[in-house]
């Protein structure tokens, strides 16, 4: 049985306003019902895309009859991860991950100059993104998931999403919308779950780093 003695919340609040993918629905909140107002309970209403803030990208996001997020096995979710600092790069390609500790079934969580982006007001375009010849690193060296700390892994305004097909093709997880400020490079104990939504390709989650 394993004794949490530091945990790390690594995932992104989410509310109005937040930073969102151009042309995915942005987050509402309704309150329905106030104790306030004479109701017996609060109730508050959620409207929000399934890649809202801190989720995770199943295979059938990019891949048609791709694996939805009920049928991705657990441990890709919860187990041993390593947080790799990538801080300083416009991209991660295959050169930055050539000398990393990656071992066959890790979960990988990359920390880059973009959990800064958070702080800024509205989408930020320029974010640090995954190059197709770092996938393919990371689909020789068997990473069972890859997290990054912005909304998506693939660069600005890609056509083609070569790099998602590629890692949820081979039945890869991906976590997007992480925020890893506050953690050092090493390694964790990663508690990421979504939403148990049944035939859905994505679904928010919170994430945590337990050690």
């Amino acid at each position: 049985m394993m004794r949490a003695q530091q945990v790390w919340d690594i995932s992104v609040p989410d509310r109005p306003g937040m930073h969102s993918y151009p042309g995915d629905p942005t987050i509402e909140v309704t309150q329905v019902r106030a104790i306030a107002k004479g109701d017996p309970a609060n109730l508050t209403h959620l409207t929000l895309g399934a890649h809202t803030g801190t989720h995770v990208d199943a295979p059938a996001h990019f891949i048609d009859g791709g694996r939805t997020l009920d049928q991705m096995p657990l441990d890709h979710m919860v187990g041993e991860a390593t947080v790799l600092d990538l801080r300083g790069r416009a991209a991660i390609d295959a050169a930055a991950l050539a000398d990393q500790d990656l071992r066959e079934g890790d979960i990988v969580l990359c920390k880059t100059d973009n959990s800064a982006l958070w702080d800024h007001d509205g989408f930020q375009e320029d974010f640090t993104y995954v190059t197709l010849d770092a996938a393919e690193v990371l689909v020789a060296r068997g990473i069972k998931t890859l997290g990054l700390d912005y909304l998506s892994i693939e660069e600005f305004g890609s056509k083609t999403f070569a790099v998602h097909k590629r890692l949820l093709g081979r039945n890869m997880l991906i976590i997007e919308g992480l925020n890893l400020s506050a953690v050092a490079a090493g390694r964790y104990f990663l508690s990421c779950l979504p939403l148990k939504l049944l035939g859905v390709d994505g679904a928010p989650a919170r994430a945590v780093l337990m050690r």
